[in-house]
């Protein structure tokens, strides 16, 4: 907090931080950010901290650096985009659901053969859409 406060204030000019910063954190003054490996985040997340900056009246800039090729690839989809929702959902497409039951964050997943959530979400939301209507 008193970090944050001295960043706030103008005392400190560059804050070194988590993804904390995520959430909640308000620097209308704040024009750059940089996050490495930013591979490492889920789009929507890096949607969440690129919007920590340019609050204010100053020109801002968020610079992502990847260190992969499928986390460049990534970086160019949330360049075309500024829905937090699309990018969510391309997120699921690109890195999978993970282990709904168990601790596996992301990844394409073999346990659930029956329907793959990213690919059969629409599916499914229309069969609890129809079931919800034709309850008796």
């Amino acid at each position: 907090e008193e970090t944050l406060g001295k960043f706030r204030t103008g005392e400190l000019h560059i804050l070194l931080a988590t993804q904390v910063i995520e959430i909640g954190v308000d620097v209308p003054d704040a024009s750059m950010m940089v996050v490495m490996n930013s591979e490492r985040f889920g789009m929507a997340q890096l949607h969440q901290l690129r919007g920590r900056v340019g609050r204010g009246t100053r020109q801002s800039k968020c610079i992502l650096i990847a260190s992969t090729v499928t986390g460049l690839n990534r970086l160019k989809i949330l360049e075309q985009s500024s829905d937090g929702f699309h990018l969510a959902n391309m997120d699921l497409l690109l890195r999978g659901p993970g282990d709904l039951l168990g601790k596996k964050q992301s990844g394409h997943l073999p346990e659930f053969p029956i329907t793959r959530l990213e690919v059969d979400g629409n599916i499914l939301q229309d069969a609890h859409v129809a079931a919800l209507v034709n309850i008796v």
